[in-house]
């Protein structure tokens, strides 16, 4: 797989439609992606001093971060009122080699911000609810 480019890397969301139809969140800088594994213990005395995990076992999530120049798209409306009524709603992570990662979503911050000669911008973080496919 080669180089990508940050500016295909995208974060979309959903329209509530059936069927399911994505928007790209406009203005967007920066988009960060952590995918997030919590390990069980399962050492004994028998594991000779070393610590043994249990493969599939645990919790698994995903989180996701942006930061960008506001420009009033109806995404950004969309997320503003999904982060106001505290409503988890589908997401879409597109990369510029055609993977897609689609999930459902709870915003867990959306902060806006502007210097009186810049523009206003924001920045938002949502935590996945249930399983994150990746297509």
């Amino acid at each position: 797989m080669g180089i990508e480019s940050g500016s295909a890397f995208l974060l979309k969301v959903g329209d509530g439609g059936v069927p399911l139809a994505y928007a790209t969140i406009a203005g967007l800088r920066t988009t960060q992606l952590s995918i997030n594994g919590e390990g069980v213990n399962v050492t004994t005395k028998d594991s000779g001093g070393w610590r043994e995990l249990l493969s599939g076992a645990g919790v698994r999530s995903v989180s996701v971060s942006g930061a960008g120049i506001f420009t009033g798209s109806a995404a950004e409306g969309r997320i503003k009122g999904n982060a106001l009524a505290g409503v988890i709603d589908d997401y879409e992570l597109s990369f510029e080699g055609g993977e897609r990662m689609q999930g459902r979503f709870l915003i867990t911050r959306l902060d806006y911000a502007g210097d009186y000669n810049g523009e206003r911008n924001y920045t938002l973080s949502l935590e996945s609810s249930g399983a994150v496919a990746s297509l």
